[in-house]
């Protein structure tokens, strides 16, 4: 279980970290850039979990060492143990979408970063998810994406995992889904977008299909930049 110490300023960018990543996204992450003299926290052992080497986290990811010395110290203000659970990236994500229910959403978010099912996110997890999301190439960024439609990760995306993810969305939205939902709502864009993806009309999406239509499609790649950061 993550214990809080408190609504910090680096709190609250942790926070912002995981919520402007993903829908609705935003141009760019910006983070305070005052002066802090205990940002060697990286190397700190914490209450029940010690991150890797701040070395060994630079050569892995994409980012300089005073970029997850910014994180880590987020990171850890708002778990002191250095692990965040299911529970809460859940109620991280309801803090910014009171309008609808985005627990579900959050749940298949944090699958993509818990690669060992483990139920909790250490920091190396979170580092490399965010890497890829930030820093990645495009290829990087829409296998990510290929991950969370692939909700039992058999290879496939098959039509029901799209209704799944397509309506945590739209519940996530609420009232300000456009256009209102609705059961049909719902129906008709994961058709739309099933039939245009599903390039051999076998009934499943491989990865290869995957790419391709959104390499085609112009908005898809516009819309994968927006994960770009500036830290």
């Amino acid at each position: 279980m993550c214990g809080r110490t408190g609504d910090s300023k680096s709190g609250r960018m942790f926070r912002m970290i995981i919520y402007r990543l993903f829908p609705p996204l935003r141009k760019h992450l910006l983070f305070n850039k005052e002066k802090n003299h205990d940002l060697e926290d990286l190397e700190m052992q914490v209450v029940r979990y010690k991150p890797e080497g701040l070395d060994v986290l630079c050569r892995k990811s994409k980012f300089t060492r005073k970029e997850l010395q910014i994180m880590y110290r987020g990171f850890k203000q708002e778990c002191p143990t250095g692990i965040v659970n299911e529970e809460t990236f859940k109620e991280i994500y309801a803090q910014f979408f009171p309008q609808g229910d985005s627990s579900a959403y959050a749940h298949y978010v944090f699958n993509t970063f818990d690669h060992d099912r483990n139920g909790s996110l250490s920091f190396e997890e979170f580092v490399m998810g965010l890497s890829v999301l930030s820093r990645g190439t495009l290829q990087e960024r829409l296998q990510w994406a290929f991950n969370l439609y692939d909700i039992n990760g058999d290879g496939f995306i098959t039509k029901d995992e799209m209704t799944d993810i397509v309506s945590a969305i739209y519940e996530m939205m609420g009232r300000f889904s456009e256009p209102m939902v609705d059961e049909n709502t719902t129906k008709e864009h994961v058709e739309r977008v099933f039939h245009k993806m599903d390039i051999n009309r076998d009934g499943v999406i491989t990865f290869d299909e995957f790419m391709e239509t959104c390499r085609r499609d112009e908005n898809i790649t516009k819309g994968m930049a927006i994960f770009d950061t500036v830290l």
